[in-house]
């Protein structure tokens, strides 16, 4: 079955463009459209998509990372993409701690697109191979000086890895809980414990820490 893609954008010939290029893929369905935050928190029930590829910038002051927070806690079977001519660290970093699972710029070309579309809805997270680099090289000094740090690296258990990689893979502790075949419960005392070992205190430095070790999947350089 094809792949369900909602656009978001607040420009019509962006999102006329992108369906146009989306169309010529054939595991790839785009699914419905929108131009602002209201008009996608409602629409998302009647066209059900499973990706959302959203612009951060949708006019009249609406910010697509609220909605993509928005959109990850009250349907978190949709995965979302950004889609930004931005490429500045801390949006980049905002968007991930909001629940995105990529990030491509604007200016990539239409295979990149696609390439995310399809490791993301398999599960994966995609960083644009244009920022991926210089992200990477950057989080040495954004990652805070932790105990952690002080002592060596933390050994973790099998079990706690496996938690570690979903939620960076910005899984709900309810969906690791289904994929795991354990309770919400026992998940949380996994993620307690995975940032008291680590030294990490919310989930952008847990997600920096997964870029950092490789947990969090890139795009090809």
């Amino acid at each position: 079955m094809a792949i369900r893609v909602m656009l978001v954008d607040d420009h019509v010939v962006v999102r006329e463009g992108l369906r146009a290029l989306l169309a010529r893929e054939q595991d790839i369905e785009v699914v419905g459209e929108s131009g602002s935050a209201a008009g996608t928190l409602a629409l998302v029930d009647e066209v059900r998509p499973e990706i959302v590829l959203m612009d951060l910038q949708l006019g009249a002051g609406q910010n697509g990372v609220e909605v993509t927070r928005t959109l990850v806690r009250e349907k978190p079977g949709i995965k979302v993409i950004i889609l930004s001519m931005y490429d500045d660290e801390e949006l980049i970093f905002r968007a991930l701690e909001a629940g995105a699972r990529g990030y491509v710029l604007k200016r990539a070309g239409v295979e990149e697109l696609v390439t995310a579309i399809r490791l993301v809805n398999s599960g994966e997270a995609y960083l644009d191979p244009q920022i991926a680099r210089r992200v990477i090289d950057g989080l040495q000094e954004r990652l805070p000086f932790t105990r952690a740090a002080e002592i060596g690296e933390p050994e973790l258990t099998d079990r706690e890895r496996e938690v570690l990689r979903l939620a960076a893979d910005g899984l709900t502790n309810a969906e690791i809980a289904r994929h795991l075949f354990i309770s919400v419960k026992t998940v949380q005392a996994h993620r307690a414990n995975i940032m008291q070992k680590l030294g990490l205190h919310d989930r952008v430095e847990l997600v920096k820490y997964a870029i950092k070790k490789g947990i969090l999947k890139l795009g090809p350089e």
